[in-house]
């Protein structure tokens, strides 16, 4: 296959994506999955990647014109794993160990959970992948069982006919629960749970940042999902812990992780509540919180409508500022690719103007060194992280 000028000037860069638009001319009779060599205009070899027929037309996945074969994989599970044996502290069993373009696997994500693996793909026509990479990891870290999940992205077919459905495609499954622990914390998770397994080890370096942070504080973690921020608060001497979510599911999860850690969940609040409901009726009778966690899905749904963290964290942030003590401060996450670390901050000024309150950058944050973000993939570098401090004036 051929690409234009601009393809070719990204790839030589070491983008890792071919559009649609920057195919020239492809094999005739070209499958989702087929592996074509990629040549500029010039007839020179860019490399070999999977053809796919979504909104990124080839995934490459090596630079030269070598096989995608088993031995590719080899060096680059080898690589990945060398990294993690590097930067996973022993008292950590749950952690990333393929992230995707990073790790120059585009498109392939493996995810550890104590003796059990979640292997994700972005696209049906990764799948071929699949059996060679089970081998891979199987022999290398002898996983009790390894299941299947996609990642399909929103601005593909969402029809797309999917080669297997989600769930064990090797070993067994677990009995229940699976214990893991992050820095010797413990967290419930489900392996085979898809979306929803419980534990977002991106957010591992945060968390150990605010450490030290947390005694003497009342603390209101929003969008707290299965609670591990709110655990590790609670452990870590806050005086409580509110935990808003809309999902009375995961609020019944967080309470788990808390019991799993030693911790008593009746001293410490759990609301199964729309986050911007719960914070206006706490505006309204005057509850204060000296460190509020802001940390909004990508996207979701509740009672008064639809919300989308990227167009909506401004308001977000200045309803959770009408709660923040004097002086306190506001940890705020945003987990969306297509937002700018520069756009994010932005975001969060325009919440304190709305407020009418000045904020002082403590500390910036990003994902965990088990995700790490290629320099040539901007995309890369998707978790935007920081804490702020409110500053009274007077």
């Amino acid at each position: 296959m051929v690409v234009n000028g601009y393809s070719e000037r990204w790839l030589r860069q070491g983008f890792p994506w071919v559009y649609p638009a920057e195919v020239i001319s492809a094999p005739p009779r070209i499958r989702p999955g087929d592996d074509p060599l990629i040549r500029a205009e010039s007839g020179a070899v860019l490399g070999r990647g999977l053809w796919d027929d979504g909104w990124i037309a080839v995934r490459r996945l090596r630079e030269d014109d070598g096989p995608i074969d088993e031995a590719l994989l080899a060096e680059r599970v080898d690589a990945a794993l060398a990294l993690r044996q590097a930067v996973i502290d022993p008292e950590t069993t749950a952690w990333r160990l393929l992230h995707g373009e990073n790790d120059r696997l585009p498109g392939v994500r493996v995810d550890v959970y104590g003796h059990f693996l979640v292997l994700t793909l972005d696209s049906p026509s990764l799948y071929r992948l699949v059996g060679p990479l089970c081998a891979l990891l199987q022999a290398r870290l002898q996983p009790r069982g390894v299941f299947l999940a996609w990642r399909l992205d929103p601005r593909d077919d969402a029809d797309r006919k999917l080669p297997q459905p989600e769930g064990l495609i090797a070993g067994h499954p677990p009995a229940g629960d699976v214990r893991v622990t992050e820095r010797g914390v413990a967290a419930l998770v489900r392996p085979g749970g898809g979306k929803d397994i419980g534990l977002y080890t991106d957010m591992r370096s945060n968390r150990a940042w605010l450490e030290p942070h947390w005694a003497g504080r009342r603390v209101l973690n929003l969008f707290a999902h299965t609670g591990f921020f709110s655990v590790v608060a609670a452990l870590n001497g806050a005086t409580e812990v509110v935990s808003v979510d809309l999902s009375e599911q995961v609020l019944e999860r967080a309470e788990a992780n808390l019991v799993a850690n030693g911790l008593d969940p009746a001293l410490h609040t759990f609301l199964a509540e729309d986050v911007r409901r719960a914070l206006d009726r706490m505006r309204r009778t005057g509850e204060l919180f000296d460190l509020v966690l802001l940390d909004p899905p990508g996207f979701s749904h509740g009672p008064d409508g639809p919300m989308a963290a990227a167009k909506d964290y401004p308001r977000l942030v200045a309803a959770s500022l009408r709660v923040l003590a004097p002086d306190g401060w506001l940890v705020g996450a945003l987990n969306v690719g297509a937002v700018s670390p520069r756009d994010f901050h932005n975001a969060v000024r325009d919440g304190a103007r709305r407020a009418g309150r000045t904020l002082q950058l403590l500390h910036e944050g990003t994902q965990a060194p088990d995700h790490p973000a290629a320099i040539d993939f901007p995309e890369g570098r998707y978790l935007k992280f920081g804490v702020w401090r409110d500053v009274p004036l007077g």
